[in-house]
C-alpha cells in the first residue's frame, strides 16, 4: 500500500509569478480588453480569488505586468553587455543578438507590448504610466550607452539619447517584422545595426 505524499503549496511569490506569466499569454493572444480575469486565473491554474488576492483589478494586473516586462528586458540587456572589456561595437552586437533571441523566445511579450501601446494610445494614457515606463527605460538605456562609451574611451557619433531612441524603435519594429515574416529578418540584423549606432566620431 502506497502512502500518498502531500503536495507542496506554492509560495505567494510563485503564485504571483504564475499569474503574471498567464496574464502575459492571455492578454497577448486575446487582447487586454477582451480577456477576462477568469481566463487569466484558469490559465495559471488558480481560482479567481487567488488572482484578486494578488491584484486588486485588471488595471493593477496590467500595470504590474508592464513593469515586469520592462524590468526583465533591462536585466537581460545589462547582462548582455556586462563585459566592458569588449569593444563598444562588440557590446552592441551582443546586445542586439540577445534581444533578438529574446524576441523569438518570448513571442507573447512582443504581442503584449503592442497591446500595451495600443491601449495607452486609445485611452490617452490617462495616468501617464505607459509614458513613464517608456521614459524610464529610455533613460536607463541612454545612461548605459553613455557610461559604456566613456569606459571604452569612445566619443559617439550621435548623442546617447538618440542612440537610446533608435535602439528602442528598432528593437520594437524588428520584433514586429520577425513575428510577421521571421525568415525575412536576419537574426544578426539588430546587432549589426546597433554596432553602427555606436560608431566613434571620425
Amino acid at each position: 500500500m502506497s502512502i500518498p505524499t502531500s503536495r507542496r503549496r506554492p509560495t505567494r511569490d510563485e503564485v504571483r509569478r504564475a499569474l503574471l506569466d498567464a496574464a502575459a499569454q492571455v492578454f497577448a493572444r486575446r487582447g487586454i480588453e477582451a480577456a477576462s480575469m477568469d481566463e487569466v486565473a484558469a490559465a495559471a491554474g488558480f481560482t479567481k480569488g487567488a488572482l484578486y488576492s494578488n491584484f486588486s483589478s485588471k488595471n493593477a494586473l496590467v500595470e504590474e505586468l508592464a513593469d515586469d516586462h520592462v524590468s526583465a528586458y533591462v536585466e537581460l540587456g545589462l547582462a548582455a553587455i556586462a563585459n566592458t572589456e569588449q569593444p563598444l561595437s562588440a557590446q552592441a552586437r551582443a546586445l542586439g543578438d540577445r534581444l533578438t533571441r529574446a524576441m523569438d523566445e518570448n513571442h507573447d511579450w512582443n504581442l503584449l507590448f503592442v497591446e500595451l501601446w495600443a491601449r495607452a494610445v486609445r485611452q490617452g494614457d490617462p495616468d501617464g504610466s505607459f509614458l513613464r515606463r517608456r521614459r524610464d527605460l529610455h533613460r536607463i538605456i541612454a545612461d548605459t550607452v553613455a557610461e559604456h562609451s566613456r569606459l571604452a574611451g569612445v566619443e559617439l557619433a550621435m548623442p546617447a539619447d538618440e542612440v537610446a531612441t533608435l535602439l528602442m524603435a528598432l528593437a520594437n519594429g524588428l520584433a514586429i517584422e520577425r513575428n510577421v515574416a521571421p525568415g525575412a529578418v536576419a537574426p544578426d540584423l539588430l546587432g549589426r545595426a546597433l554596432a553602427l549606432f555606436v560608431r566613434p566620431v571620425g
